[in-house]
């Protein structure tokens, strides 16, 4: 969608993100006398409006975030219903989530434990509120999270932390069909979680833990080459020390950490209070005190990197792997149920555009290698889901590195039809002719396992330089080293 246009009472500025269920966009909401506030505009893709069980989600997001009014949870102020779409409007946060910050600050080494612990209070703090919460007549609303992850963790430049999305949270007022499926990100869920069992809010500070395990020793916990894999490391809940990656850890942390990642619930702290109160005795007692203050010195810290840059101080070069696909002739649908994003591409993928004929799937940081099999596996998923409705889909992968926008997290100005981006429907286009995936020679050398390749030619594509482009020839990927 172009921007800025107009959406109800909002003026839509940029797009923040996009996901299996909504675009997410930065707006601006006007008032008398020129006032203006910016907001997020949080609306449903318009191929899910008429799915009732997303509508039913997202309302439901909305009802469980308005009743947590937290200087640590991102504000909801409305819910509304614009030209036939749901939309939600949020408090807007001048930051990053914490995700992208600790990629930005990767070359200076994982986060100082100080401020990683203030982190995690400050989440917990959070989460303290939200599972205590109760309705007009004190009834528990008994909500959990269920999505704790370095995405739903926002920073601001001023040291803030808030956790948001909402979207998959459960509570006692949700209809009990909403709780049957398995959502979120496999990776920081909790053994109940995965195993889906019934949920109570020490699910929600075992993600955490596994967040701050992460942000700590700068490695990813349970994270496997597959979901299967996946999910069964985090059954196991087999957990190295932290001193093995941070020896100058102290005992207090490594000993708070090891009874949070237990397997069994019952062997963990019992509430989101207790774990706070556990988690302030290893601050003060190991020295580890930090304010926001220190959390703001860290962001800009790790945000100076990209002073290379010069004028365009906002933006960071990052290296991207960018899948473009569509349907051929305009025929059939590409798949845009919830599922989307978890169920075919994994979470560290970014869906920046789609449609029901095409769709531009991005991952970002290095090594992009490590991406390469998992969009050719999405490309695979896609085919053989449509070939059963004789639906052809030209697929092309690319890789390159662009500058992205930090408060946008897109590329400035008119990227849809630069670098890798322009490079990848170049390749979905002749991909449409030959019917299969087509991808460049960088691409080609880091598939592994059984793909076949075949060299199609060198294309030229600036005067200065040519690419080989390849068609991929197996039938399908392997999905394990």
């Amino acid at each position: 969608m172009e921007c800025p246009r107009p959406f109800g009472d909002y003026m839509l500025l940029e797009q923040i993100a996009t996901g299996g269920m909504a675009e997410v966009y930065r707006a601006r909401a006007e008032g008398l006398a020129g006032f203006a506030k910016i907001v997020v505009v949080k609306h449903l893709i318009r191929p899910l409006m008429d799915d009732q069980e997303i509508v039913d989600l997202f309302v439901s997001e909305a009802k469980i975030a308005v009743e947590l009014m937290h200087v640590n949870i991102v504000q909801v102020f409305e819910l509304g219903l614009h030209d036939g779409m749901h939309f939600m409007v949020l408090e807007h946060l001048d930051g990053l989530d914490l995700a992208r910050l600790v990629s930005k600050a990767l070359p200076r080494g994982p986060m100082p434990i100080p401020v990683a612990l203030f982190v995690a209070a400050e989440v917990l703090t959070a989460l303290s509120f939200a599972h205590g919460r109760k309705d007009r007549q004190g009834k528990p609303l008994e909500i959990v999270h269920c999505d704790i992850s370095p995405q739903n963790v926002l920073v601001s430049h001023s040291g803030e932390v808030k956790i948001t999305d909402f979207g998959i949270s459960r509570a006692a007022f949700q209809a009990r069909s909403l709780h049957d499926t398995l959502r979120g990100k496999f990776a920081y869920m909790s053994p109940e979680q995965i195993r889906s069992k019934p949920l109570d809010g020490r699910s929600d500070l075992f993600s955490l833990a596994v967040v701050l395990y992460e942000v700590l020793t700068g490695r990813r916990l349970f994270k496997r080459g597959t979901r299967e894999e996946t999910t069964e490391a985090v059954k196991s809940a087999d957990v190295p020390p932290v001193s093995a990656y941070r020896p100058e850890a102290s005992n207090g942390v490594e000993v708070f950490l090891s009874k949070a990642l237990s397997r069994r619930a019952d062997d963990r702290y019992q509430s989101a209070d207790e774990m706070l109160s556990a988690l302030r005795e290893v601050i003060v007692g190991d020295g580890y005190g930090a304010s926001h203050q220190d959390m703001a010195a860290y962001v800009r810290e790790a945000l100076s990197d990209v002073s290379e840059l010069g004028p365009h101080a906002s933006e960071v070069q990052e290296a991207v792997l960018v899948l473009s696909m569509s349907t051929v002739g305009g025929r059939g649908r590409l798949p845009v149920g919830s599922d989307w994003v978890d169920g075919l591409a994994g979470e560290e993928v970014e869906v920046w555009e789609r449609s029901e004929h095409g769709a531009l799937l991005v991952w970002r940081g290095q090594p992009l290698e490590d991406h390469a099999q998992k969009a050719l596996e999405v490309a695979h998923r896609v085919r053989a889901r449509l070939a059963r409705c004789e639906v052809k889909v030209a697929v092309g992968i690319a890789p390159g590195v662009t500058r992205i926008h930090l408060a946008s997290g897109r590329p400035p100005g008119d990227w849809e039809l630069t670098g890798p981006f322009y490079l990848a429907r170049w390749l979905m286009n002749r991909s449409g002719e030959r019917g299969r995936t087509l991808v460049t020679q960088r691409v080609a050398r880091w598939f592994h396992g059984d793909v076949g390749v075949r060299q199609l030619g060198t294309v030229t594509i600036q005067e200065d330089r040519s690419i080989s482009v390849y068609e991929v020839a197996s039938a399908r990927p392997s999905s394990s080293r």
